[in-house]
């Protein structure tokens, strides 16, 4: 394994683990949904930094799918929460 790609994983593993508390702990949705958009995005970059660094395009279709996801959930997070505050009011 390259010893680039090791301390890649590992800082955004470490990364990837604060996120996670903050997907647990909240206290809103809101910050749930940034974390899991944080989340989203780091597994882009670890995904980008294994085709650069094996100078491939072979993981690119998953980076469109799971960009895909993020942009989707991030809208519908936006219009519950939207939809929820109309209704509180």
């Amino acid at each position: 394994m390259n010893v680039l790609l090791l301390i890649i994983i590992i800082v955004f593993g470490v990364a990837a683990l604060l996120t996670l508390v903050r997907i647990v702990r909240g206290p809103s949705i809101l910050d749930r949904a940034v974390a899991s958009d944080v989340l989203l995005t780091e597994v882009i970059c670890v995904l980008g930094a294994e085709m650069a660094i094996n100078h491939h395009t072979r993981t690119l279709p998953v980076l469109l799918i799971v960009a895909a996801i993020g942009v989707f959930g991030s809208i519908a997070v936006a219009r519950f929460v939207a939809r929820r505050d109309r209704q509180q009011s």
